[in-house]
């Protein structure tokens, strides 16, 4: 496997325990696992380690973007509880820009890393008024709220919404923050594991963003 190993919740270098991964920092943890660089082979190798569960990409992805960073969390292939992707672009307003999803189940703490914030799951900014959007994933509607920043572990201007879907967290980190315009209804998501042949045709390659 091409993936590098780290802690999900922070940079922190982990160790393996017999049957378990533990972080200085933060206990026993699942393993954080990352390529180096992204590039096609890479995720293939990703795509192996989170069997069963979903990593979303918009689709289809903008002119020009590329795949710029992926993860998964997850002690072996069959466990996997999260995964993230980044891809990279410019827009007319904003120029350069970065989009980082993260799918998650509750209590790992890998959106929250990438977000910036101080809890592992998004938390009462979920049901706190309407949502602000809604994306669509194998043809569900799933809304999403603005998550605060205003607490946050860093500093970097970004925008964060985020919400439920599958009984998972699903985190949307735009950076910069002004880049969240882009978001809107029509927007869909689409699990790269089951997208088959075209994967090849897939761009990748660029600067990984900074989490």
């Amino acid at each position: 496997m091409d993936l590098t190993v780290g802690c999900p919740r922070c940079p922190t270098p982990i160790a393996q325990v017999e049957n378990r991964w533990s972080c200085p920092e933060h206990g026993d943890v699942a393993p954080l696992w990352r390529p180096p660089e992204a590039s096609y082979d890479a995720f293939v190798d990703h795509l192996h380690a989170s069997v069963g569960f979903p990593t979303l990409i918009p689709w289809p992805v903008p002119p020009a973007w590329s795949v710029t960073d992926f993860a998964v969390v997850g002690a072996d292939p069959e466990r996997a509880r999260a995964t993230m992707i980044a891809c990279s672009g410019t827009s007319e307003l904003d120029g350069p820009v970065d989009l980082i999803i993260i799918s998650e189940e509750a209590g790992v703490g890998l959106g929250a890393r990438i977000a910036g914030t101080r809890h592992d799951d998004p938390g009462s900014d979920i049901s706190s008024g309407s949502p602000m959007v809604k994306v669509h994933i194998d043809h569900q509607a799933v809304p999403l709220w603005a998550i605060s920043t205003s607490n946050a572990t860093v500093e970097w201007d970004r925008s964060v919404v985020a919400g439920e879907a599958s009984g998972r967290w699903l985190w949307l980190v735009f950076r910069p923050a002004s880049a969240l315009l882009l978001l809107s209804d029509d927007w869909i998501l689409r699990d790269l594991s089951e997208v088959g042949p075209q994967l090849v045709e897939l761009p990748f390659g660029g600067p990984a963003p900074l989490w």
